[in-house]
């Protein structure tokens, strides 16, 4: 299915598990910016929506509650994504309201959430940027991940620069990264390939750049 489709579903099963407060949140506030985000950096980055979690409740620092844009949860790992508009509202903030909401974030830090914040002209005017920081976050784990693959430290290093860098990459790249002959990354490269790991970004006889490949995608 396409994004349409996915989303749709994606926020029906949310919609029909949560109540409360939570449920009014999801039904009013996750409006054009969230989805905005979720249709221009999130999807093309991942095609799915797994492990992710809108108008996600935690407990604020205060013992009250607050809520997260969005927060992405599987073992070990746990990433607050924030999305900022700006607006009026921003100009009449005090400062111990300004003081208040990074004490918020500082707390979230220590509880031992990595958090990531875009304003609304960052997912509107740069998406690409944006999906390679979420990536980039993201893939710090795929290490972790790909334990229960049969990939040698060589080629783990390859995806994971691959990820880190959000893009397409270069064999002379993975050269440099590596400090490997030019022989031995076409090898490493080509096993990638095989194990559908990579494939191809440019070039059909003579490949010039790898992109990662949907098998690596669906890990992270």
């Amino acid at each position: 299915m396409g994004f349409e489709e996915e989303y749709q579903t994606f926020m029906n099963i949310h919609l029909q598990a949560k109540s409360g407060e939570r449920l009014r949140r999801l039904q009013e506030g996750h409006k054009h910016a969230e989805m905005m985000f979720l249709k221009h950096v999130w999807w093309p980055s991942f095609h799915h929506f797994q492990y992710l979690c809108p108008e996600y409740e935690v407990n604020d620092f205060k013992d009250g509650t607050r809520y997260l844009d969005f927060a992405y949860i599987r073992p070990g790992i746990r990433i607050c994504l924030e999305i900022d508009g700006f607006g009026p509202h921003l100009k009449n903030i005090s400062r111990w309201q300004f003081s208040d909401s990074l004490e918020r974030q500082n707390q979230l830090v220590i509880d031992g959430w990595t958090v990531i914040r875009f304003s609304y002209d960052q997912v509107k005017e740069k998406p690409r940027r944006c999906q390679q920081i979420v990536q980039q976050v993201i893939g710090r784990w795929l290490g972790d991940e790909l334990h229960l693959t049969t990939l040698s430290f060589l080629e783990k290093e390859v995806l994971r620069l691959a990820i880190r860098k959000g893009e397409a990459i270069s064999p002379i790249e993975v050269e440099k990264y590596l400090k490997l002959s030019d022989k031995t990354v076409k090898k490493i490269l080509s096993q990638l390939v095989d194990k559908k790991m990579l494939i191809p970004a440019s070039g059909i006889v003579r490949i010039r750049s790898y992109q990662l490949g949907d098998q690596v995608k669906n890990l992270i």
